[in-house]
């Protein structure tokens, strides 16, 4: 008797769940959606944010570049120098 009422029981509930649930799965849908909003709003910001930081980067490399072309007359023969001293310093031999 007790395995009877038990299956009836399952029945019955699986019965409720299948009539309720148009309703319940109303409040997922909804919740579903704010979340979609939600992040595709957050997607656009974050959109946004990281074209302003690549206009913000390419204004810097583009100063660093022209800080270095004003600049190469200066660096230009210091780096021949150190080049042309490394070549004629003598090398310690590795000790093991």
């Amino acid at each position: 008797m007790k395995i009877f009422l038990g299956i009836g029981l399952l029945l019955l509930l699986a019965l409720a769940a299948l009539k309720l649930g148009p309703v319940l799965l109303v409040p997922v849908v909804l919740v579903a959606l704010v979340l979609l909003v939600s992040g595709a709003l957050l997607l656009g910001g974050f959109a946004v944010a990281a074209t302003s930081l690549l206009f913000v980067a390419g204004g810097l490399l583009a100063v660093v570049l022209a800080v270095l072309a004003v600049l190469s007359p200066v660096w230009l023969p210091v780096l021949a120098v150190l080049g042309l001293v490394s070549l004629c310093r003598r090398r310690r031999p590795a000790t093991a």
